[in-house]
């Protein structure tokens, strides 16, 4: 197998989620700087969104139902609206033309975790992501810090001088910019009185509110002013060590979860010296020869987001029920708009355990087909906060997505081709005796049987 093919698949799976089906022609005669260009190549940005409308409060003013009543109407509502707002970011990562940027969005929406029911909220912070996703550091860090979803999640609405809330101030330095150990508790608490009277309006749009800004002086940082929020973000960006934390935790997600210290000393100066231009570090990284190195290709365990979409894109499928997707994402421990906490989710070996792998092995089975779902979520997902018997009602209700696959395109597709080449990131490992002895030798076992070996986890 030609470099070329190892290292496009490498790209793919990095900067995006994997070979789609009509990429697999010319993969292994492209050129890779080609390719990088066209994954940068941005294309017309399109809002995701959700069809169930919002509900009118005048609906509810001439009519006889209980508050009770109209509060669950209402959660269904807006459970529903996320359930759309899932899918859809999900169906980009399959099938939108922006791979990078729907790659480097899933990337920032674990960076920037919230975790609130607002639909509303959770589409504006959503696309705010994706519209910013290769743009520049310093207007994504401004527009999500000024979110209702954020500001909400992290109780700035409480905010207030004299009564200062401190989580929003803290999470900003310890989670989504400088990282522990560059900053003292004084300047949390500094920064928190900055920060008052950040919030938002009923209407969900940010708001100022001057009568309760503690407009007195505040030592941040080693400076000393009439800080406000936005001064207090500014000097964060100042520091070198903002640039060094993004650009690790970038490359601990792109290339590799063992950082090379020298490696990213350098992308964070080139980082922070271009102004935080996240297309410009993204670019560089899969530009250098390094990041084609052997001991970064195929290391990384797959997210389930990324094993489900990845299947999704190498796959001609038609799906009767995709919102039985979701019972997938949380089954595997991922469900998009639902970070475990504000640090976002786990990444490596913590997506395998013994439940989940199991499940990961035989979903390719599952989805041809060729055998039923049989599984309960992991013990420790709190995503039902503890409503275990809401989890079992869900699992006796639920069906197969009901997937139509076609395999007849796949054997064309495949017809002159191995298929562990296109599937397999890492083939030196993979034992094809025991994959050609589980399977009846057609094409559709033996990308089945692929699938469902233990290097198909990896990226």
């Amino acid at each position: 197998m030609p470099d070329s093919l190892l290292y496009n698949k490498h790209l793919l799976w990095r900067a995006g989620f994997g070979i789609g089906i009509d990429q697999i022609e010319d993969l292994k005669n492209k050129n890779v700087k080609l390719l990088i260009s066209d994954l940068f190549t941005q294309k017309n940005f399109t809002e995701i969104g959700y069809d169930t409308p919002d509900a009118d409060v005048s609906d509810y003013t001439m009519d006889n139902r209980t508050p009770a009543e109209k509060k669950k109407e209402m959660q269904q509502m807006i459970r529903q609206q996320n359930n759309e707002l899932n899918l859809n970011f999900l169906e980009k990562m399959v099938n939108g033309k922006d791979q990078m940027r729907e790659k480097m969005a899933f990337f920032w929406h674990g960076h920037f975790a919230t975790r609130i029911n607002n639909s509303k909220f959770n589409k504006q912070l959503l696309n705010t992501i994706r519209k910013n996703a290769l743009g520049n550091f310093k207007d994504l860090l401004f527009e999500v810090s000024q979110s209702p979803a954020m500001l909400n999640f992290l109780n700035n609405q409480q905010n207030k001088k004299g009564h200062p809330n401190e989580n929003f101030a803290r999470e900003v330095m310890e989670l989504f910019t400088m990282g522990r150990g560059n900053y003292s508790e004084k300047d949390i608490r500094e920064a928190a009185r900055a920060f008052t009277g950040w919030g938002y309006d009923k209407e969900g749009y940010f708001k100022e509110r001057t009568n309760l800004h503690d407009a007195g002086s505040k030592t941040f940082l080693g400076k000393t002013g009439n800080f406000t929020g936005s001064d207090v973000l500014n000097i964060i960006l100042e520091q070198k060590a903002t640039a060094r934390f993004i650009t690790a935790k970038i490359y601990r997600f792109f290339v590799n979860e063992n950082a090379d210290r020298t490696i990213v000393e350098q992308l964070s100066t080139n980082f922070y010296n271009s102004g935080y231009d996240i297309q410009k570090l993204m670019t560089e990284i899969f530009s250098s020869s390094w990041f084609y190195d052997k001991k970064n290709i195929g290391n990384r365990i797959k997210s389930p987001i990324e094993l489900m979409a990845g299947m999704m894109r190498i796959l001609p499928m038609n799906i009767q029920n995709p919102e039985n997707l979701i019972v997938y994402q949380k089954l595997l421990g991922q469900m998009l708009l639902y970070p475990p906490n504000v640090a976002g989710w786990p990444s490596g070996r913590s997506w395998i355990d013994s439940s989940t792998l199991m499940l990961r092995l035989q979903i390719p089975q599952i989805w041809s087909g060729l055998r039923p779902l049989e599984y309960s979520p992991r013990q420790d997902d709190d995503i039902d906060m503890g409503m275990k018997s809401r989890e079992t009602a869900f699992n006796k209700s639920f069906k197969n997505p009901n997937i139509t696959i076609d395999w007849g395109r796949l054997e064309k597709v495949f017809a002159d081709k191995k298929c562990e080449d296109y599937l397999i990131q890492n083939t030196k490992t993979l034992d094809m005796d025991s994959v050609k002895n589980f399977s009846d030798k057609s094409m559709k076992m033996n990308i089945i049987n692929l699938m469902s070996t233990p290097e198909y986890q990896l990226s």
